[in-house]
């Protein structure tokens, strides 16, 4: 990995915050220390390091002459100051930048203060101090939230309950000078005997939640892989494509020197990337400054971003071979397992689109007013079998067909479950559905079985006497893959209902329990995506869907399933054509760069889950 040269953050740092003293920032050290002592650093087999001593120095006024570190835990593992690391050996100046002001803005949103500094090296230090200490596997988990936050953020220090330390503001730095408070003196000094509430805290955990419940996913993730590969007897598999290489490169700006020689080159391969995956240079430029930081540091500059970005993007249209302003086909089909990436056109020909539409509304009568009622009753299958109907008649107002002919991965990407599942759903929902979903043909070579949607004359006098319902339906949303079925179909009980609900009426809409509703209203009323008012509950305008599955990293989820799908349907379809797998393919399967399908941002639930349709 190499860092492109940009000049140091420390000129950053106010005039009067460089005029302190490093003696006197020194003085800030004991309201900062786990305990009130200190490490001195050394060269140790080429790495810079503060080993444990075994008598530590105790912090005084005097400042060490040799880098010194304070410890972050006390003696009983507790914390008493949040200490964040932002290096520049994770990421690019620019990023470190960007990943300091937004850290900012998210304690000054909590009420939280805080002091800064900034090394020679340009990396930053954050320090949040508590009025109440709190134990070292909390403070860790919300150090480790914010590293989904801000990408050059080092949470190493809170990982280690024995060794965790941070050179503290006025201390000696390994290449020469000294860390330099960039917050002024009087005003750090009263942060830190004025410290941080409870209260504040509470806040900053509630505002980091989506971020707290992926940490969590990912280390449970983790610890079952590597059960898995330890009782296979091999080493544990790396997985998450926010972690892949060219997303790695699109966050930090650091990049393998073996596989680009440039910052140019590597710049253009992330912008290769995301034009195969569909994205607009607008979409581009509107992630340089949020997921993808990393990008926007390779130009060095934003004059030179705005110079380059345009023509570099048209390069890589070319490349791609693609226009540089790709229009969407709404007809094109679907590409999964076993069906062509050849437009389908469903049964275009015989049913307008006004005709599916209306189509679509009619099943949404008889799907609410009699089937989610007799599903309800086969307990958690009938959940699913619920939600595959809605997905059914999604892909149907969304593609304008009445006719399904997709494959089983197709669906187990909009529902965020197994292929193999979907496989024995459909026939079961079939058979339940009372002639609205009929096989008319089986599947056959790439040819996936191909389903009929249509409103059995029995239903049709219901569908014409109930009013059609506001909104739109939806399968699972992405954020749903992360919260789950339940708080899917109460979510929807909230939107689509005619009136603002009630818990007792959710439960009575929904059919499912009331402790299972109450959770899921908890969950998702912790995210802000859902409040209560006079205990009628109405959906947060304020909150953004796919901007909180990207939080949860439900989006990376999905992205890693469909490019999981696309490598199974290349095995198949080599084996269809009796051949080997092409000598792309080993490429296409083990080289996640041309892999994971970045998938674009979305400026509406309605784009976005039209996006997914497209792209699974």
């Amino acid at each position: 990995m190499v860092p492109v040269a940009a000049a140091p953050s420390i000129t950053d740092a106010p005039q009067t915050a460089r005029r302190v003293s490093p003696d006197m920032a020194w003085a800030l050290a004991p309201f900062i220390a786990g305990t009130p002592t200190y490490r001195l650093g050394r060269w140790i087999g080429g790495r810079f390091q503060y080993p444990r001593p075994q008598n530590p120095a105790r912090i005084t006024a005097s400042l060490p002459a040799r880098p010194a570190a304070v410890p972050v835990h006390g003696i009983d593992g507790s914390v008493a100051t949040l200490c964040l690391d932002l290096d520049t050996s994770k990421a690019l100046q620019g990023v470190v930048d960007d990943d300091a002001r937004r850290l900012g803005n998210l304690f000054e949103s909590c009420g939280i203060r805080y002091v800064a500094d900034v090394s020679p090296s340009g990396g930053r230090h954050l320090y949040v101090p508590l009025a109440e200490r709190v134990g070292g596997p909390e403070a860790r988990e919300l150090v480790e939230a914010m590293t989904l936050l801000a990408p050059s953020l080092d949470p190493s220090p809170h990982q280690n309950f024995t060794d965790g330390c941070i050179r503290v503001p006025g201390s000696a730095h390994k290449s020469g000078g000294h860390q330099v408070l960039t917050t002024p003196l009087a005003t750090a000094y009263d942060i830190l005997r004025r410290r941080n509430s409870a209260h504040a805290v509470t806040a900053l955990r509630q505002a980091l939640a989506p971020e707290l419940q992926r940490t969590r996913q990912l280390k449970v993730r983790t610890a079952k892989m590597a059960t898995i590969a330890t009782a296979h007897g091999v080493g544990p598999v790396p997985f998450g494509g926010s972690q892949s290489p060219l997303r790695v490169v699109a966050r930090t700006g650091l990049y393998d020197t073996a596989k680009y020689a440039s910052a140019s080159e590597a710049r253009m391969a992330v912008l290769n990337h995301f034009c195969a995956c569909g994205w607009t240079l607008e979409q581009v430029r509107r992630e340089l400054g949020g997921q993808f930081p990393g990008l926007a540091a390779l130009y060095a500059s934003t004059g030179r971003q705005e110079r380059l970005l345009a023509s570099e993007w048209a390069k890589a249209c070319a490349w791609i071979q693609k226009p540089a302003n790709p229009k969407q086909n709404r007809k094109s089909a679907l590409i999964n397992n076993t069906s062509p990436p050849l437009p389908t056109g469903g049964a275009l020909g015989s049913t307008s689109t006004a005709g599916v539409h209306q189509l679509v509304n009619d099943l949404e009568n008889v799907l609410y007013a009699v089937l989610d009622h007799r599903l309800k009753e086969r307990g958690r299958e009938g959940v699913s079998l619920r939600l595959l109907l809605r997905a059914v008649l999604g892909y149907m107002r969304t593609m304008e067909t009445n006719l399904l002919d997709v494959g089983c991965r197709t669906f187990a990407a909009a529902l965020g479950k197994h292929h193999v599942t979907i496989a024995r759903l459909l026939p079961s929902l079939a058979a339940a559905s009372e002639g609205i979903l009929s096989k008319v043909l089986e599947a056959r070579g790439r040819n996936a079985d191909t389903y009929l949607i249509q409103l059995p004359p029995h239903f049709e006098q219901l569908a014409q006497d109930l009013s059609w319902r506001r909104g739109k339906i939806h399968g699972i949303r992405p954020v749903f893959r992360a919260l789950g079925d339940v708080a899917a179909l109460v979510y929807e009980a909230i939107e689509r209902g005619r009136l603002s609900p009630t818990t007792a009426a959710i439960v009575r809409s929904t059919g499912l329990s009331r402790t299972a509703v109450e959770t899921a209203l908890a969950t998702m009323s912790s995210y802000t995506m859902i409040e209560r008012r006079h205990g009628l509950w109405t959906i947060t305008a304020g909150t953004g869907l796919a901007d909180l599955a990207r939080r949860l990293g439900a989006l990376d989820d999905a992205a890693e399933q469909i490019s999981r799908h696309r490598k199974q349907r290349a095995a198949w379809h080599a084996w269809l054509d009796r051949h080997l797998i092409p000598e792309s393919a080993e490429r296409e399967v083990d080289d996640p760069d041309s892999d994971l399908n970045w998938i674009p941002p979305s400026d509406s639930e309605l784009d976005m889950g039209e996006t997914l349709w497209r792209v699974a």
